[in-house]
């Protein structure tokens, strides 16, 4: 006598959940980005601002580049002219590397002891540093924590748009919103 093997019979139900978790794996994560490639490129603008009731007048300036690593290095100034027409510049550079979480950036701004490039120590008045890139926007955050414990975090926001990028600035003490500035920094050629 001769057996036969039936089918196993698919339910709809099972086919559709099976597709849909397939194409999930294959199409890119919702609020990921890319990467830093979109981010690549020099950018200028200027913002004014109004500090203990004086009219400072900034130009800002960024470029940001790939490092071999993944990473990425922003390099940033502020030249700010007062009133009386004095020009104070600030230049800050700083080298991201990926960590183990996807999107997010370690700051490489010291070495460490085996030679590894690690963040700096806010417990001892340097600022902690990171980035995060998600979707458009590229984001970098410093804590600095003084010496009697209160803390000040920074926030910029680079978020892209046509011709360049929307940048916001935001400084929070001790939770509260001190500072905010934005506007465009438009692309170099």
């Amino acid at each position: 006598m001769m057996h036969l093997r039936s089918t196993p019979r698919i339910a709809p139900a099972f086919l559709l959940v099976s597709l849909i978790a397939l194409f999930s794996l294959l199409a890119p994560a919702a609020g990921r980005a890319a990467g830093i490639g979109a981010f690549i490129g020099d950018y200028e603008g200027e913002a004014t601002v109004l500090i203990d009731g004086e009219t400072l007048h900034r130009d800002l300036s960024v470029t940001i580049k790939a490092e071999d690593d993944d990473g990425f290095t922003l390099s940033w100034t502020t030249a700010t002219l007062r009133e009386d027409g004095r020009r104070k510049e600030k230049r800050y550079t700083i080298t991201f590397l990926p960590s183990a979480r996807q999107g997010i950036y370690q700051s490489a701004m010291k070495t460490n002891l085996f030679g590894k490039a690690t963040p700096l120590d806010p417990l001892q008045g340097e600022p902690f540093v990171w980035a995060r890139i998600e979707e458009d926007t590229l984001s970098v955050f410093s804590l600095f924590i003084d010496p009697t414990g209160d803390y000040e975090v920074q926030e910029y926001h680079r978020t892209l748009a046509p011709g360049g990028l929307e940048l916001m600035f935001r400084r929070i003490r001790d939770g509260e919103a001190e500072r905010e500035i934005s506007t465009l920094l438009r692309r170099r050629d």
